[in-house]
């Protein structure tokens, strides 16, 4: 039996003995420039990434105030970078640091319960409130982009999975503020991306289809005789299943299409968080290549789980310390901020590696460079110890979308707080010295330029003028 999929674009593959070859891109045929045709525009592209514990704030009076705060010193666009931040310095015009932003429902909880929201800014934190969230950033432009490409985002995470409420192992949450697994393993990240699926995978999408067709039917005669309450739970669960009818239709669009040509032999798809460093790189790499193929434009790495449980805590192993979260807690000790501060400073030398490959990489089938054309979002719902306030965060690439970047928009002023823990009240506990800014308005202002037209997001009250 032939099973009728979608045609796709010839001009992009040729057929031989039933084998689909990939083409390279040859930039004489391009589109763009075939019979006088116009341009077409630069895709669009967003990345986020959440590291947990928050960040090293000594008070201005520490000796360590100086090298070891993670937040630069000065505003605007005359502002210095400590020993924390020293790795991103060579791409310093193309990043902006910010302070003095947070999500309102969140300020007065404990920072461990921090990253199920940080993308979502939904009142999930702790008490006896019952734990509900919201659509992500990444989603939210997901349902505009998703359709453009094969996958319509990327969820990965160091420690995999979903976690559990307030302790989440992903940052990305669907339409009815579900968590969506995050995947961990480098290979079954490479193989989903670049392998291509086995000869079955028509009969199966077609038997899903019929599956889901006669759940569809089962459901209406089941919803007559529920109850309201009921009801309601069932239209949540078809919504689930009207979404997975989507994905359904989206593969079979997919199937057919030739996978692009990858070499991942440089690559060592096998390896643990017991190579911290080189499991990082690699976790980078692979959305590089993904967002180089233009196989998604949407990707979130949540790189560790809050409160130090997980595989993740062992990413400080790469710069000599044991537990990740421990640094956090002993920065009363001596070498203390250093120390917290040299595990800060490893992981942004990691994320200046993959921002700088994205800039010295051509946009494959547009203008500029790749980091112009992509939006990365990378922070941390903490700052002080445990304190859900004024959120460490880097703004990067974009600057085809309008972003203006080499500065540090510092609205906390010098009104932080901080300083070590020393066993009696944490500083979410304490009554806040400064107002933040709503993050939703910055996650509106990335939203608008990246092209989906929206008025608000989450409980954004107007858009940042100055990014």
């Amino acid at each position: 039996m032939a099973w009728k999929m979608n045609l796709i674009d010839r001009r992009r593959f040729l057929r031989g003995g039933g084998v689909a070859l990939a083409l390279p891109m040859f930039g004489s045929l391009s589109d763009r420039m075939a019979g006088g045709a116009e341009a077409k525009p630069n895709p669009k592209r967003l990345g986020c990434f959440y590291f947990p514990d928050g960040v090293p704030m000594p008070l201005a009076e520490d000796p360590a105030y100086q090298d070891w705060s993670w937040f630069p010193h000065g505003d605007r666009g005359e502002f210095t970078f400590t020993k924390c931040m020293e790795p991103l310095e060579p791409i310093k015009d193309e990043l902006t640091v910010l302070s003095g932003f947070s999500h309102p429902r969140s300020r007065s909880v404990h920072g461990h319960n921090n990253a199920d929201q940080f993308l979502t800014a939904a009142a999930t934190g702790g008490g006896d409130k019952a734990y509900e969230n919201t659509i992500s950033l990444d989603q939210e432009y997901a349902k505009h982009v998703g359709d453009q490409s094969r996958f319509a985002s990327l969820v990965m995470s160091t420690d995999g999975g979903t976690g559990t409420a307030r302790g989440t192992h992903t940052i990305s949450f669907d339409r009815n503020g579900r968590p969506i697994p995050a995947e961990h393993r480098p290979k079954q990240i490479f193989d989903h991306l670049f392998i291509k699926s086995n000869a079955d995978s028509a009969r199966r999408l077609t038997l899903s289809r019929s599956a889901l067709d006669e759940m569809l039917d089962d459901a209406q005669n089941l919803r007559q005789i529920l109850s309201a309450a009921d009801r309601r739970v069932l239209d949540e669960y078809m919504d689930s299943v009207r979404q997975a009818e989507i994905k359904v239709e989206k593969a079979k669009r997919w199937l057919n299409a030739p996978l692009p040509s990858v070499d991942g032999d440089s690559l060592n798809l096998e390896l643990t968080t017991d190579e911290p460093r080189e499991y990082l790189q690699t976790m980078f790499e692979l959305i590089y290549l993904a967002f180089k193929t233009d196989s998604t434009r949407v990707a979130t790495y949540q790189i560790g789980r809050e409160n130090g449980v997980g595989r993740s805590d062992h990413l400080a192993r790469a710069v000599g310390f044991n537990l990740a979260h421990q640094l956090s807690h002993e920065t009363k000790n001596p070498n203390g901020w250093k120390n917290f501060g040299t595990y800060c400073r490893f992981l942004n030398e990691e994320y200046g590696r993959f921002i700088s490959k994205l800039k010295a990489t051509p946009e494959p089938s547009g203008t500029g460079n790749m980091l112009d054309n992509t939006l990365l979002l990378f922070g941390s719902a903490s700052s002080a110890f445990h304190l859900s306030r004024n959120y460490p965060l880097i703004l990067a690439g974009g600057k085809q979308m309008g972003f203006k970047h080499g500065q540090y928009i510092n609205h906390a002023g010098m009104n932080f707080q901080g300083g070590p823990w020393l066993g009696d009240r944490e500083p979410w506990q304490d009554e806040a010295k400064g107002e933040d800014m709503p993050l939703s308005n910055l996650y509106l202002t990335m939203l608008q330029r990246l092209g989906v037209q929206i008025d608000a997001f989450a409980d954004s009250t107007g858009t940042i003028d100055d990014v």
